[in-house]
C-alpha cells in the first residue's frame, strides 16, 4: 500500500499541527483539573467514602454528606491512581455540587507528570517524522538528480 503524494511541507504541517493540537489539549486538561481544583477548595467538605470500582481513568465512589444524602458521582472521582475496589478513602468535594469530588490531598500537580509524558512522547514522535520525512525528501530529489543527468 503506498501513501497518497503529498508535498514535503504538507507533512511537515500535518505532523506539527497534530503534536501542537495534542500539547494545547494537554494545556486545556491541566488547566482544567486546576479550575475545578480551585471550584473545590472553594467551598470544600470532606468525607469518608467506598470505591465501587478501581480503574486508572476513573474509579466510581460512594459517600455521604453531612445532610444525609448519598453520592455517587457520574464521572468518579478525580485523581483515581492506586485505588482498589472496596478501600475507603477520604475524599474532598464542593459543597455546591457533591459531584465534584477528588481524593484527598490530590489535586492537578498529580496531573503533570502524566499529561507532560503524554506531550513528551508526542514531539519525540513527532520529530521523529519530521527526520523520516526529510530523509525520503532528500532520497527522492537525489534520485531525480541522477536521473537528470544520468
Amino acid at each position: 500500500m503506498r501513501w497518497p503524494k503529498i508535498t514535503r511541507r504538507a507533512g511537515r504541517r500535518i505532523v506539527i499541527g497534530v503534536a501542537v493540537v495534542v500539547t494545547v489539549l494537554g494545556i486545556v486538561l491541566l488547566l482544567a483539573c486546576w479550575r475545578t481544583d480551585r471550584a473545590i477548595e472553594s467551598d470544600m467538605g470532606t468525607a469518608s467514602a467506598e470505591v465501587l470500582s478501581a480503574g486508572h481513568l476513573r474509579s466510581s465512589i460512594s459517600f455521604a454528606t453531612p445532610d444525609g444524602v448519598t453520592h455517587n458521582p457520574p464521572t468518579g472521582v478525580l485523581y483515581p491512581t492506586g485505588l482498589t475496589q472496596g478501600q475507603f478513602i477520604e475524599v474532598e468535594y464542593d459543597r455546591g455540587d457533591p459531584d465534584m469530588v477528588r481524593v484527598k490531598g490530590r489535586d492537578a500537580a498529580v496531573a503533570v507528570v502524566p499529561v507532560g509524558s503524554v506531550v513528551l512522547c508526542t514531539w519525540l514522535a513527532a520529530g521523529a517524522t519530521l527526520l523520516v520525512l526529510r530523509l525520503r525528501s532528500r532520497r527522492q530529489a537525489e534520485r531525480r538528480q541522477v536521473a537528470s543527468h544520468g
